[in-house]
């Protein structure tokens, strides 16, 4: 389950998602996921709208954990640990 998160999460790895639109958040976050270990934790920074509902989803579906989620200003914040 994912828990809104007030100040800053450890992370392993950063992906920085602003200014690009759905579907490209997801797909970037997948392949760079792939490369990481399992229990590694990547930061995922986007602006688009879609995101706080393609996010979540691809995290229940492909299995990995949404450790937290919050905004910095415009900016959505995702901590996306790899299972």
């Amino acid at each position: 389950m994912w828990a809104r998160y007030s100040g800053a999460m450890e992370y392993d790895h950063e992906l920085d998602a602003v200014g690009l639109l759905c579907p490209l958040p997801v797909l970037k976050a997948r392949k760079r996921l792939q490369g990481l270990q399992p229990g590694q934790v990547l930061r995922v920074l986007a602006d688009d709208p879609a995101a706080v509902i393609d996010v979540p989803h691809f995290c229940a579906e492909s299995g990995h954990e949404l450790a937290g989620q919050g905004d910095e200003g415009a900016v959505q914040v995702y901590y996306i640990r790899k299972v």
